[in-house]
């Protein structure tokens, strides 16, 4: 179990890979994000992306996955009061494998409540070749260490 003090500035978390399917794009769109370009396989190649690519909200679930893949369930995490700088950099195609980190950028007791600490951290994600796909900035709670 990871607890707050277990986190450290400057710390990078990296994730595991995940290969996007055309299947999981439809499904995804068509039940969240109903967008030509996410829907629709022939009117995407129509359209300004030319082809079928993820819903941005998609590839922000992707890593919301990968990050508790890599460590949000294996730790104290208590919730989440929000992201920042949420950007969605490049598209996502059928066949892109993903995969990235998490580095802390801020560590910190909360004053309200000494139970917990607050970690802030800057996430990305990118595809194969390399490119930037995803980037977010997340702020979570985590439990402090239970006395012995």
């Amino acid at each position: 179990m990871k607890y707050f003090e277990d986190f450290a500035v400057g710390e990078t978390i990296s994730f595991r890979e995940y290969l996007v399917t055309e299947e999981e794009i439809l499904d995804f769109a068509r039940r969240f994000d109903p967008q030509a370009f996410h829907a629709d396989p022939e009117a995407a190649k129509r359209s300004h992306v030319g082809g079928l690519i993820a819903s941005g909200w998609h590839t922000g679930a992707i890593f919301m996955r990968l990050q508790c893949d890599a460590f949000l369930t294996q730790s104290a995490s208590l919730v989440s009061p929000g992201v920042d700088e949420l950007r969605w950099l490049a598209p996502v195609r059928p066949g892109d494998t993903l995969s990235g980190s998490a580095e802390v950028i801020e560590c910190r007791a909360s004053r309200s409540k000494p139970d917990r600490g607050i970690v802030r951290a800057r996430g990305e994600l990118h595809n194969q070749a390399g490119i930037s796909v995803f980037s977010v900035c997340t702020t979570g709670f985590f439990a402090r260490r239970p006395a012995a």
